[in-house]
């Protein structure tokens, strides 16, 4: 039998960044020790109260369905936790997902269909471009490369891809790939665009807890944005709970509505005692998560120095835990020559929209960021 598949399958490719680490799993698999810097997942266990929490919700018997947009208790703590940051949206304009890439996943099904212009600021985050073309639409990118990734010097070229034919924009502050925040003139002139052009705006918000001496903003906190703005936010992150699953989206009443239909017949809802961990994660781990954005600040600035030392100048980033590393043209070549001669694992620019370069994650030990700087020298790769 030959099975016939639908183009919103056919038209998107793997996730390159899962690809890599399967890559590095089966080198290691064969013996191999690698230095894996390619995926965005925190070396830190999950903080032990998180745990005790989730573990003591299912000896409380918290295994079953829960509502589908997420348990009452979590969904309050998600908007004290927003209006914090400046956003004023009730439980009831909050859907609880299992984690943030199906937050997104589900804000782009109902928002973008065939033929509607979505524009991406590259470097992007891969998946986007796959959501994207999984629900029809098309692409318009804007780059910032030559502006070291940030967002403000090009404001004059994303006022020339926003028109009014575009449906949708997506903003990543701080940034995966780049660890870029935006500047707050920069999120004024994003504002500016989608009130003129009546642009929806998703603002991807899952690293705002991992900065380095700034404060991101919230773009829905800007005047005028307020119901055109999707919040985008989870714990995967800041909480190193990347395999517990757990994110949220926030926004106008309408798209939630919407939305929540999506939800409720693909994921009915997120897990159960995971969302009583999740409380507890916002309510208290604030001096654990500062803990490990501190030793990422330094991990930051030990690879800036490593790679200073071999006279390679990066975009030091002011967020996430990512930096974009200038290599050779063909960056799909070099990384996959990084991994075979090197044994270290990183990801292709081009994976993000930019060649030219490869990201480097740096949720790794001091030890084995070290080990993995040496070997690509060692190797000439830097």
């Amino acid at each position: 039998m030959t099975m016939e598949f639908t183009d919103r399958v056919t038209r998107v490719e793997p996730s390159a960044t899962l690809a890599i680490s399967a890559l590095a799993t089966e080198l290691e698999a064969d013996g191999a020790d690698v230095v894996d810097l390619s995926v965005g997942e925190p070396d830190f266990p999950t903080p032990r109260n998180i745990v005790d929490a989730g573990q003591g919700a299912m000896d409380a018997g918290h295994t079953g369905y829960t509502t589908s947009s997420g348990i009452l208790a979590l969904r309050e703590a998600i908007s004290e936790k927003l209006a914090d940051d400046g956003l004023d949206h009730g439980t009831d304009e909050i859907i609880v997902t299992p984690g943030a890439k199906q937050a997104l996943y589900e804000i782009v099904s109902s928002l973008v269909q065939d033929g509607d212009e979505v524009v991406l600021l590259d470097p992007a985050w891969v998946s986007y471009e796959a959501m994207v073309k999984m629900a029809g639409g098309s692409l318009s990118r804007v780059d910032l490369s030559p502006h070291d990734f940030q967002l403000e010097p090009a404001i004059d070229e994303l006022s020339e891809a926003v028109s009014d034919d575009t449906a949708l924009l997506i903003v990543n502050s701080p940034s995966n790939p780049t660890g870029a925040v935006y500047s707050d003139a920069a999120l004024e002139g994003v504002r500016d665009l989608a009130v003129e052009h009546d642009v929806t705006v998703i603002s991807d918000e899952i690293y705002k807890e991992i900065t380095y001496g700034v404060e991101p903003t919230s773009l829905g906190t800007l005047e005028g944005m307020a119901d055109r703005t999707v919040t985008v936010n989870g714990f995967s992150k800041a909480y190193s709970m990347t395999g517990w699953r757990l994110g949220y989206f926030a926004g106008p009443s309408e798209l939630i509505d919407q939305a929540g239909k999506l939800h409720s017949h693909s994921v009915s809802s997120a897990v159960n005692f995971v969302q009583h961990a999740g409380i507890e994660a916002l309510e208290n781990t604030d001096e654990a998560v500062a803990e490990m954005v501190e030793a990422f600040e330094g991990r930051r600035d030990l690879v800036v120095d490593l790679l200073a030392e071999h006279d390679v100048d990066v975009a030091v980033p002011d967020g996430a835990f990512y930096m974009m590393l200038p290599v050779a043209e063909d960056d799909q070549s070099w990384c996959e020559g990084a991994i075979e001669d090197a044994h270290v694992a990183t990801v292709p620019g081009s994976a993000f929209g930019t060649p030219g370069y490869a990201r480097i994650s740096y949720a790794a030990s001091e030890e084995r960021l070290r080990e993995g700087i040496e070997r690509l020298a060692d190797e000439g790769y830097i």
